[in-house]
């Protein structure tokens, strides 16, 4: 059993962990500095006195993504690349287009929860926890939580196309995708492991494998 001490002296880190998000600002903003050079956790800072209104702002949102793809899914993100002003905010935002039975695959966002509301058409939603599966079909207004670290999804039910904005509790909530972090990996994770984990025959870990 464990010492009492050692549980009691480990509290202040687990509860570090476990309110882990991105830094809060220590001034009013920090604009992204394009031109620097610098390698930091997060993106370095403009001259707050070379800063602009429209280092906070972005247009074309009402345009809806590009779904001509094998997936069908367009996205249109909102991140600092596009508003410069969100560095050190915690905030992100994207638009999702979806064709007619498009689907958003299997992934992660290792440091965002995800809020999306369904601005027209049908979605299947769901998210997978460690024992089960939490799945809804979203009709327009509706919205729904995945929470961070989880592997979630989307698909298109309905007949015509559907249109989805989320927003993540990061500047940069990341993104793996399961699918092709497992089978397009480089090295590849040997192909008798994942025979074993889905318990097939490697033949068809190879065969999905050239998928990707």
């Amino acid at each position: 059993m464990a010492s009492p001490i050692l549980f009691f002296g480990l509290l202040p880190f687990v509860s570090l962990a476990a309110l882990a998000s991105d830094p809060s600002p220590l001034q009013d903003f920090c604009v992204v500095d394009t031109n620097s050079q610098v390698f930091l956790n997060g993106l370095a800072c403009k001259d707050p006195t070379k800063v602009e209104a429209k280092d906070f702002s972005s247009s074309g949102l009402h345009i809806a993504g590009n779904t001509s793809n094998p997936g069908g899914l367009g996205v249109t993100p909102v991140t600092t690349a596009q508003i410069p002003g969100l560095n050190t905010l915690g905030i992100s935002l994207f638009r999702f287009d979806y064709a007619p039975g498009a689907v958003n695959p299997p992934h992660t966002h290792p440091r965002a929860t995800e809020i999306l509301t369904v601005l027209e058409g049908s979605l299947e939603v769901g998210f997978v926890t460690s024992n089960s599966h939490i799945t809804k079909v979203l009709q327009k207004g509706d919205v729904f939580v995945f929470p961070i670290g989880l592997i979630h999804y989307q698909r298109n039910v309905g007949k015509v196309s559907a249109t989805a904005i989320a927003a993540a509790n990061s500047q940069n909530p990341g993104v793996i995708q399961v699918a092709s972090a497992v089978f397009g990996s480089e090295p590849d994770i040997p192909s008798d492991v994942l025979a074993q984990a889905f318990r097939v025959d490697k033949n068809v870990v190879n065969y999905i494998r050239s998928k990707f």
